[in-house]
């Protein structure tokens, strides 16, 4: 089953699918060879692939940009994770839309990266050169600076979907049950906008309250939708996370916390090694959120259109730690009603039930 609509807004430029706001398809799905094949929901977002069971549950996320197609133009469509063979969706030739957007996402993304060459060559060994000294003369840091400064926004999006899969050892996986998805794309779309309606995710354990990864990811732990009735606590903190993630890059905290051997092999590669992803997921489980900007926080919620205030009581019942939050409000109640709808949100509220 495929479902798309045609839309006149412009989509990220690296879908290649701009006349789509949504594509869903069903196929098979299989962990590693030792299991069966089972029946999923594919969802194609904007920087991931989303594989869903029957019921909603979140199965797997794939980075768009690391995703291998195994058997050519033959059908049914196999395709896998880069690096990890075994783990295999298939779409029939009746899915046939979803199997073109993907294939129309690989070539947009192939057409992206540096083509190899003389030139490609000689470059590459003067940055290994360059590297090279660089771990000896630079002053720290600033071979991580560099790497930051160079790595492009699909990599930063499977850096981020590779250290999710990381933490969902502890975490468990997303929650997403079918109610609950379009009230979630629509909360994250109404506050990040919406080319990014896909990358709130919510999880039932792990995240204290919520955290931010590479890529544009942001993570809240399901009792800031289960505890709260107001879906302004729930924006307020995506919200403070995105303003956190801009402020400070991601990935240059990633890099500072795994060192310059990394960096040199992100930099030369375009991989981090999976020891580093594992140990950096595990840091991000355990190591406190940071505070707010109050006065970037502040702006944020201004130019968004939304209160600050419910966000301030849930961050501090008294109030009286947050109160720039709760008096500096930018606007008036009436400002968010288009959050969500009542219904809406009880849908959403429900997005960790089995």
């Amino acid at each position: 089953m495929i479902f798309w609509c045609e839309t006149e807004a412009e989509q990220p430029k690296m879908t290649a699918l701009k006349k789509f706001e949504r594509l869903e398809a069903t196929g098979l799905w299989r962990p590693n060879i030792a299991e069966q094949r089972r029946e999923v929901v594919v969802s194609l977002g904007d920087a991931t692939l989303t594989i869903t069971d029957i019921p909603g549950r979140v199965l797997a996320h794939w980075s768009l940009a690391a995703i291998v197609r195994l058997n050519g133009t033959a059908l049914p469509a196999i395709f896998h994770p880069d690096g990890d063979p075994e783990e295999t969706l298939e779409l029939d030739a009746s899915e046939a839309v979803m199997i073109d957007g993907i294939e129309r996402l690989l070539k947009a993304i192939d057409r992206r990266r540096p083509r190899p060459g003389k030139l490609r060559l000689i470059l590459g060994i003067a940055v290994v050169a360059t590297v090279a000294t660089a771990t000896v003369l630079w002053v720290p840091g600033a071979l991580q600076n560099y790497a930051v400064q160079v790595v492009p926004a699909v990599k930063r999006a499977e850096i981020g979907v590779a250290l999710l899969g990381h933490m969902a050892r502890v975490t468990g996986q997303p929650c997403m049950t079918t109610d609950a998805r379009p009230p979630l794309r629509k909360l994250a779309g109404r506050v990040l906008g919406p080319n990014r309606t896909d990358t709130v995710i919510v999880l039932r354990s792990g995240v204290q309250q919520s955290t931010h990864l590479p890529g544009g990811i942001v993570l809240l732990n399901k009792s800031i939708i289960e505890d709260y009735e107001d879906p302004g606590v729930a924006a307020g903190f995506i919200l403070s996370q995105d303003t956190k993630a801009k402020a400070n890059d991601p990935l240059k905290d990633l890099l500072d916390h795994t060192g310059p051997i990394a960096a040199v092999q992100l930099i030369t590669t375009g991989q981090l090694p999976d020891t580093a992803l594992a140990g950096y997921a595990e840091y991000m489980l355990t190591v406190p959120d940071s505070g707010d900007d109050i006065d970037l926080l502040l702006a944020a919620f201004q130019k968004a259109g939304l209160r600050s205030t419910a966000y301030g009581y849930a961050r501090d019942m008294t109030g009286e730690t947050t109160l720039e939050l709760i008096e500096g409000d930018p606007h008036t109640a009436s400002d968010d009603k288009d959050l969500l709808s009542d219904g809406d949100w009880l849908r959403l509220q429900s997005i960790c039930e089995e």
